[in-house]
């Protein structure tokens, strides 16, 4: 009988499941697309292939209405008065509210994620703006998606489903 060996690797709440850089820096990426760069700038921007950034891209933009619709949901589940977002200009600028949003709710009930850590950031993320740098969205967004964020599956049917095991009951 042939036994399959299996790896388990607990990864840090910085970086996504199969990739190699950093959450900030595919956030960076993500940010910039949002406010309206192309592939070829943002790989430029952040000294990444452009061939890793097109796939960065088409795998969040094959489920920006799906990740909008989570990170609103832990907005509601963690704020007990959330305030509801409007229209931020384009489905990538909504997806990335939801996300920032989220990540607020978590910074008020529980406080930042990563103290000092922002400073830092500037020169790996080839100053996008604010969001980019923001290590405590993109803490959040690898939480709230157990690493999944540009896996294959993330997020299923189920608005909870492969978010971390702390998830908020529904009602």
């Amino acid at each position: 009988m042939h036994r399959l060996r299996v790896t388990h690797v607990l990864l840090p709440v910085f970086v996504l499941v199969r990739r190699a850089d950093t959450a900030v820096v595919i956030g960076a990426a993500l940010a910039a697309k949002a406010v309206g760069a192309g592939q070829r700038r943002i790989a430029a921007l952040l000294g990444r292939p452009v061939e890793t950034v097109r796939g960065w891209l088409r795998r969040f933009a094959a489920r920006l209405e799906s990740v909008r619709a989570v990170f609103t949901r832990w907005c509601r589940a963690l704020l007990a008065d959330p305030v509801l977002l409007g229209p931020a200009g384009s489905a990538w600028a909504d997806t990335l509210a939801a996300i920032t949003a989220a990540a607020t709710a978590v910074r008020s009930r529980f406080g930042d994620l990563a103290p000092n850590l922002d400073s830092d950031l500037d020169s790996e993320v080839g100053g996008v703006g604010e969001l980019a740098r923001s290590q405590s969205v993109w803490m959040t967004a690898v939480a709230v998606s157990a690493g999944r964020l540009l896996a294959p599956g993330w997020p299923g049917s189920d608005p909870w489903s492969g978010s971390t095991p702390a998830a908020p009951a529904t009602s």
